[in-house]
């Protein structure tokens, strides 16, 4: 059978009847656009190939529900695809929050064996002025900043394992970064540390 010469809609309605030709034209045609939007959503590789791999086998189970009125396949199956990579990356992130250090427990830095001891404890007087300058932001505001600064996500990754907006991250990353700025600004300026 020649499925190429199908539309998106009676591919799943054959992939419905366990068509393995017509699954494999749907994966030809979208495989693509469902991995580029794994890879960016999660940027690791190997998430996105699982993602993927997710997608269409959701779609082989699953054909049956597709409903044409309520959109085209290919947002279908983008749908999926985020609904899949919000999962993965809420299940890492509750992993890695209950590895989290509070602000309190973060280890301090230590500076090199060759600095004097002013300098230690300046150090140490700077880190207790960040820890207090993060605990003055409000909580949304400091867990995504934790995000990105402590654990390296991206605000797309952030979005997805947070479930919000990518333009409300943005925001409160840049509300926070002016916050703390602002904060330690002034306390720089009132222990003379300028």
């Amino acid at each position: 059978m020649d499925t190429a010469r199908f539309d998106d809609t009676t591919l799943l309605r054959l992939i419905a009847r366990s068509s393995n030709e017509a699954m494999s034209e749907l994966y030809d045609r979208y495989g693509s656009l469902v991995y580029g939007l794994a890879l960016q959503s999660t940027g690791d590789v190997a998430t996105a190939e699982e993602i993927t791999q997710d997608t269409f086998l959701n779609v082989w189970k699953n054909a049956v529900s597709y409903q044409p009125d309520k959109g085209k396949v290919s947002t279908w199956l983008a749908s999926i695809a985020r609904h899949r990579a919000i999962d993965l990356l809420r299940r890492k992130y509750s992993r890695q929050e209950n590895n989290l250090y509070s602000l309190e427990e973060m280890p301090s830095f230590a500076p090199p064996a060759d600095e004097n001891i002013e300098n230690e404890l300046e150090l140490r007087a700077r880190q207790r002025l960040v820890r207090q300058a993060l605990n003055q932001l409000p909580k949304d505001q400091r867990q995504t900043l934790a995000l990105a600064y402590f654990r390296g996500m991206t605000h797309a990754q952030i979005a997805l394992a947070l479930d919000q907006p990518l333009g409300t991250v943005k925001t409160r990353i840049r509300l926070g970064m002016q916050k703390l700025h602002q904060y330690l600004r002034e306390e720089l300026a009132k222990e003379d540390f300028l």
